[in-house]
């Protein structure tokens, strides 16, 4: 007989030929469910490390050239109104989406734990510091998460750039599978459909969501030169079903809000280099995964892979923004 692990790589045929699948009456045990989905996350983790190295081997010959030591963006990033949310504003989204900007920007703002709101800190390795209340809405879990890091060599603009752009996100998203663009509201509004690898035994999921970057020029604190934030927020707006017509859909709310800062002696006017930028990030989300799973199985996934998805990104920003102009 094949060990448990080996069936779950294999999605292995259990009890009388039946594939195990998610749902309230599944036989699989709790701590098996975790294991299983946390086997199915290091197979395709390991799938993607290797992809990287590859294409780090395809680049390595590449010559650099020198370049300036501060830029701007090209292209429709570049034009003054990005940013702003000015083309998006005649949109029948846009009253939603100002709405929820700002009020996840304000609860971003947000300290944690000093007023007993119930802030529990689960995660706290060097720079980053994650904090989760446990939610549950009918029976399902939805804990909010707010992440803190600090990150030397990039600026906010850059940060939330990576993070928006959907040309770069299976890049650092390990899961995604396929993501389409529905309708480009403007250059700095997108609406996605966004389909996410199957991890056994939990069902197929996927997400129909706004994303809108926005800087940030009120309420800066002391010291920063610079904000900008991407919000992503579910909707039903033109809902598209899923591409396989079987699919969880999930229902977001993220905010990442980044600010750039220089060092305190730093006097305007002076050329800088990455040794000079700090980005103070701040990551919050509360998610719907839809379906069902049990609440123990998926607060021990988000504990492992929430720190790990933050190191992931913000390694590949850093690793992305070293040998390129600074972009404020």
């Amino acid at each position: 007989m094949p060990s448990m692990r080996f069936q779950w790589r294999c999605g292995y045929k259990l009890q009388h030929g039946q594939q195990i699948v998610e749902g309230p009456h599944s036989t699989l045990p709790e701590d098996e469910f975790f294991d299983a989905v946390e086997t199915g996350l290091e197979k395709i983790e390991e799938d993607m490390q290797m992809r990287f190295k590859l294409r780090l081997q395809s680049q390595i010959s590449q010559t650099l050239v020198n370049v300036p030591h501060e830029a701007v963006a090209e292209g429709e990033e570049a034009r003054e109104e990005f940013g702003t949310g000015a083309e998006a504003k005649s949109h029948a989204l846009w009253p939603e989406i100002d709405r929820v900007c700002k009020e996840q920007l304000h609860y971003a703002r947000e300290g944690v734990g000093q007023d007993g709101n119930g802030w529990q800190i689960f995660a706290d390795e060097g720079e980053i510091k994650m904090y989760k209340r446990e939610e549950e809405v009918n029976g399902m879990v939805m804990d909010p998460l707010k992440a803190y890091h600090s990150v030397k060599g990039v600026t906010a603009r850059e940060m939330c750039h990576y993070f928006f752009m959907p040309e770069f996100r299976n890049d650092w998203e390990t899961t995604l599978e396929d993501c389409t663009i529905l309708e480009k509201i403007s250059a700095d509004t997108l609406l996605f459909l966004q389909t996410h690898k199957r991890i056994w035994p939990a069902s197929q999921r996927d997400a129909q969501f706004w994303s809108h970057m926005r800087k940030i020029t009120d309420g800066l604190e002391p010291g920063t030169r610079d904000m900008w934030v991407v919000c992503n927020n579910s909707t039903e707006y033109a809902k598209q079903e899923s591409k396989n017509g079987k699919c969880v859909r999930i229902f977001l709310t993220v905010i990442l809000a980044c600010q750039t800062h220089l060092p305190d002696d730093y006097v305007k006017g002076q050329p800088l280099n990455r040794d000079d930028l700090t980005c103070k990030v701040t990551y919050c989300s509360v998610v719907n995964p839809g379906g069902w799973a049990p609440a123990s199985a998926l607060r021990a996934v988000y504990k492992r892979e929430y720190p790990k998805f933050l190191k992931r990104f913000t390694g590949y920003v850093i690793d992305q923004c070293k040998d390129k102009p600074i972009m404020f």
